[in-house]
């Protein structure tokens, strides 16, 4: 099953369709068989979802992600596992195991806004 993790250098993106990239990972039979680094195509309604339903994926890893893309990616059947700080390490560790759970965004409505290419930091507080 392929999995999309939305990716910003070793982190979770905190907005699915502003992050730097997706890290796509394959689990099969208990362990990650492959892991590939791609480019976010660009933010566009609709446009993310469509693309990572063509690479295959089944779920998406996010922290935040707003009504309007579940929607969209429902549309596919693309399971959404949202609210996530860790690192894309991590990640992989608990999808292997069966062990991540989501729970809610980690932002409100506009506060991935011009993050990603066009700003360097959104409007919410981010840990790490």
């Amino acid at each position: 099953m392929v999995i999309a993790i939305a990716t910003d250098g070793e982190y979770v993106s905190p907005h699915f369709g502003r992050c730097q990239a997706y890290t796509l990972v394959d689990i099969a039979d208990g362990q990650a068989v492959k892991s590939e680094l791609v480019a976010n195509p660009g933010h566009a309604p609709g446009a993310i979802p469509e693309f990572l339903n063509r690479k295959e994926a089944k779920k998406i890893v996010c922290g935040g992600i707003g009504a309007r893309a579940t929607e969209l990616f429902g549309q596919y059947g693309i399971e959404i596992i949202a609210g996530i700080n860790d690192t894309v390490e991590n990640v992989v560790d608990r999808l292997v195991k069966g062990t991540i759970t989501g729970g809610q965004s980690l932002c409100k409505p506009g506060d991935g806004r011009g993050y990603g290419v066009e700003k360097t930091e959104c409007d919410h507080a981010h840990e790490e």
